[in-house]
């Protein structure tokens, strides 16, 4: 088969291209291939890319970028017990080797694909909601009524993490994004105010949680940026409230880290990625996904809410031989939502 390499193993974004004769995947044990259609971009494979991420102590993992994708079963492996048949269109999460025309993947990561999606918004779903399931339900365990402050509210994750909370029951959600399109977009996808962070004619995003919750703060933070946020985040959080960390886009040193702005208010600092987790654990974050999200994505006009549907916004679709150029605009930070790409196999 085909799939994207890295010349030389490593590099910038012009490294990449599409590789020939790469060995296929087989379907053993419990495994289903898949033939893709389509696969999302995240920043990890940016930094898998430069060799910065330790994908190689990840389990099933390889030197094939990518962990999120949709397109036709090919092949069942001898112990596969699950509704899935040869033809059924799917999507998945991966621990990576999504860059390619196919891919072997537990029958336990699949989930079928809605007959409203098509094969690029499907691509960009689960590794964006997982994350924001996590981050919401498993470790800040949000209960309804209370409120959060969602960090790269743009972003795929950012974008999953608005909907997830306000299914969630959130009292009030606040975003912050870099232009006035990107926070328009979050407020559409259920926002009730969304901070431009690049404004410096408005008010901080401290300065409005501030004042819409009448100096009390957030009960929970979901930050996707880290460094130089940290200090307004300790600001905006509310007494006992929770800090979690998903990723550090502006760095991950802190200058003047104070413990008392933990310990004055009791405030939780959780991190955690998703990634790097076992396969029992993805399978509890698919089994969250399935119950309570993929209803909405299979049945929009039905479930609707004050206008909204759950689903990702794709930025951009890219061919494949252009995944070089998807990697260069998620590298400038422009896009708003899931970057794509669609595998195009020629006369095959």
């Amino acid at each position: 088969m085909r799939a994207v390499g890295i010349h030389g193993g490593r590099g910038n974004a012009d490294a990449l291209y599409i590789e020939d004769n790469v060995a296929d995947p087989v379907a053993t044990g419990d495994h289903i291939v898949v033939r893709i259609k389509a696969f999302g971009l995240n920043r990890m494979d940016i930094m898998q890319r430069e060799d910065r991420y330790p994908y190689k102590l990840l389990p099933e993992s390889g030197p094939i970028l990518g962990v999120e994708f949709s397109g036709l079963v090919e092949t069942l492996g001898p112990e596969c017990k699950a509704d899935f048949q040869v033809g059924h269109r799917v999507f998945g999460l991966a621990y990576g080797s999504a860059y390619a025309e196919r891919i072997a993947v537990s029958e336990r990561m699949l989930m079928h694909m809605p007959d409203d999606l098509d094969f690029e918004e499907a691509a960009g779903i689960p590794e964006t909601f997982f994350t924001a399931i996590q981050a919401v339900h498993l470790v800040g365990d949000m209960q309804p009524g209370q409120s959060v402050l969602i960090h790269a509210g743009a972003s795929g994750v950012g974008q999953a993490a608005i909907q997830v909370a306000r299914q969630a029951g959130a009292s009030v959600i606040f975003a912050t994004a870099g232009t006035d399109a990107k926070c328009q977009l979050c407020r559409q996808l259920g926002a009730d105010h969304a901070i431009n962070y690049k404004d410096t004619s408005t008010p901080d995003f401290a300065e409005v949680v501030a004042r819409e919750t009448n100096g009390r703060g957030v009960d929970i933070i979901i930050d996707l940026v880290g460094q130089s946020y940290w200090h307004r985040n300790a600001a905006s959080a509310a007494m006992e409230g929770k800090i979690v960390i998903v990723a550090a886009m502006s760095g991950s040193v802190i200058e003047g880290f104070d413990l008392r702005q933990l310990l004055n208010k009791r405030l939780s600092l959780l991190s955690t990625t998703l990634r790097t987790r076992d396969a029992a654990y993805q399978v509890r974050l698919r089994d969250v996904f399935v119950e309570q999200i993929l209803p909405h994505l299979a049945n929009k006009p039905a479930l609707k809410e004050n206008g909204r549907s759950l689903g990702v916004t794709v930025d951009e679709v890219f061919p494949w031989q252009r995944v070089g150029d998807a990697h260069k605009k998620m590298e400038s930070n422009t896009n708003a939502g899931k970057l794509i790409c669609v595998v195009d196999y020629g006369e095959v």
